[in-house]
């Protein structure tokens, strides 16, 4: 009985050792005696109790790396380069990424070292930021290349952020600010001159069409004259001339003006001849005119 007993516990024991569950998207490395056998996929195995052992565990989910270096520009302006590499461990080479290469990571960071060191220094600061994308290409290129022969795959590498110098970034932000004062000042420059183009071209309308109300007025008022002349002609059978007569009536109009003159109240200045005798002309054209007046 002592003995089933023993027999069972060894049992379960030696069943406990030679078990093992491997989880989904990784794989056990299996070692017979110090040397590979085989690999465990996901799910419920067994191996050899103290003959085989698990000598690692190897995963196959995408894995990121983000690396940070510092390097010096065209320009002589020190950067600091965030770059991330996104990859993978290939299920078929899962044995060579786990035997061929002690520290992965650390190798990848000293291939993206070197192409960021030897790629930067010919650009310029403000060629880093527009080639981010090439330079992000050139990593993935020289990863590729590299981490294949350990089975590695690289999925994707991002030029995450570019930061230079604190006071590098200060005179960029003044250089933008300056920019932006220069381009809002433009526009608005350019708005004024659109107000004065708008306002010219209403006022050459405007007094287009001032003119040519002045014009017809002009037009309406010869009319009106010669209309006045033929009947003050007829009214005096003819015998005024017709010099007499339009210069009675320029003197109506001239009276007249006069009058409207007073009545707005709007026009304090009366423009009177600068001499005596222009005055004295004056005055005899208007005893002329009322004389005639009384004739009629």
């Amino acid at each position: 009985m002592f003995f089933l007993i023993f027999l069972v516990i060894i049992s379960i024991f030696l069943l406990a050792f030679s078990i093992s569950i491997v989880e989904t998207q990784s794989v056990n490395i299996i070692e017979r005696f110090g040397k590979f056998v085989r690999i465990q996929r996901a799910g419920l195995n067994f191996r050899i109790p103290f003959i085989e052992r698990i000598a690692g565990r190897v995963s196959l989910r995408v894995q990121q790396l983000d690396i940070v270096a510092e390097t010096k520009t065209r320009d002589n302006v020190f950067v600091h380069m965030k770059v991330s590499v996104q990859f993978l461990v290939e299920e078929s080479k899962a044995v060579d990424a786990f035997y061929k290469l002690t520290n992965a990571r650390a190798q990848m960071e000293s291939y993206v070292f070197d192409v960021i060191r030897s790629s930067l220094p010919r650009m310029s600061l403000d060629e880093s930021f527009e080639n981010k994308d090439a330079i992000a290409l050139d990593i993935k290129k020289e990863l590729s290349e590299e981490m294949s022969t350990y089975g590695y795959t690289i999925i994707k590498s991002l030029v995450v952020d570019i930061n230079p110098e604190e006071n590098v970034k200060r005179s960029m932000n003044e250089i933008n600010a300056a920019q932006r004062q220069l381009e809002a000042t433009k526009a608005k420059a350019e708005a004024e001159k659109l107000i004065k183009i708008k306002e010219a071209e209403g006022q050459k309308e405007s007094m287009k069409l001032l003119g040519e109300g002045i014009a017809e007025q002009r037009k309406a008022i010869a009319r009106g004259l010669r209309v006045s002349i033929e009947d003050v002609k007829e009214g005096t059978g003819g015998n005024i001339s017709s010099e007499y007569i339009s210069s009675l009536v320029m003197m109506y109009q001239y009276l007249d003006t006069l009058e409207n003159m007073t009545k707005s109240g709007k026009s304090n200045v009366i423009f009177t001849p600068n001499s005596p005798k222009g005055f004295n002309n004056l005055t005899s054209e208007m005893i002329g005119a009322l004389s005639a007046v009384k004739d009629m």
